[in-house]
């Protein structure tokens, strides 16, 4: 037993010591982690590996996700601390967007709307912002409009990946005859799966024949370049992964 844990520890060092390498740390990291694997070992995690896997993409969205699970109300309670400490904007947009995501959409529609009345009228965050507070509200009617005079002012973020996409499901909610092409501009700039998911829920609801097969098509792309995904890329597209097999599932048993 003594050698098996002998061992470990120096699997573990070696682990470190190939990390050490690829990020270019200072040599004296192998000698510390050859010389005295255990204490070594110890050294560096604290000091090197846990802050760069902080920094990492996967490593931020695991601290977020513990956070959301073990404190869900935190960020929208440190928000509010700081937009009652000072009440500029940018604290504000900060509340607006924590209670969106914190699903308090009325909440945030109402920082939104008092940040739209004031010399930051067209800003494109606090039109966007407004836009999605009233998408999720039920508004789309008033999302239409406020995305639009987004584009108005601001006609590079037509080809922005989030404006793209509400726009195509605000029009997709509001029966528009422009929900297909909105659809096609999201997807031309899409950076997830997102738009090619809700493009085939769009799809699928169509009664054309011609469309449900394109809807098969996007679902099973989804699947498809799943298979290649990086971890942060599945975690990140995790929701849509799930809609897209349970929707090929289902097109599956009705066929």
């Amino acid at each position: 037993m003594p050698y098996l844990g002998i061992g470990f520890h120096v699997i573990i060092a070696i682990f470190f010591a190939v990390h050490a390498v690829r990020t270019g740390q200072n040599m004296y990291w192998l000698l510390l982690l050859f010389i005295f694997p255990l204490l070594g070992s110890v050294v560096y995690f604290f000091a090197i590996y846990l802050p760069s896997l902080r920094q990492s993409r996967g490593g931020r969205a695991a601290t977020r996700a513990i956070t959301q699970w073990v404190d869900p109300n935190r960020a929208v309670r440190e928000a509010r601390a700081d937009f009652d400490r000072a009440p500029t904007v940018q604290h504000r947009l900060r509340l607006g967007a924590a209670l969106l995501e914190a699903g308090e959409a009325r909440e945030a529609l109402e920082h939104y709307q008092y940040a739209a009345q004031g010399p930051f009228a067209t800003d494109p965050a606090v039109l966007m912002g407004l836009a999605r507070a009233q998408f999720a509200t039920g508004d789309s009617a008033a999302a239409d409009t406020t995305l639009n005079a987004l584009f108005a002012a601001h006609r590079e973020t037509r080809q922005q990946p989030e404006p793209a996409l509400l726009y195509a499901r605000t029009q997709a909610a509001l029966g528009s005859a422009g929900t297909r092409a909105a659809f096609e501009q999201a997807l031309s700039c899409a950076s997830d799966a997102a738009p090619r998911c809700l493009f085939a829920d769009w799809l699928a609801a169509q009664p054309d024949t011609a469309d449900r097969e394109r809807a098969r098509s996007l679902y099973a792309d989804i699947t498809q370049d799943a298979r290649h995904w990086p971890r942060h890329a599945r975690e990140h597209n995790r929701e849509w992964l799930e809609r897209a097999q349970a929707a090929l599932a289902g097109m599956s048993s009705r066929s």
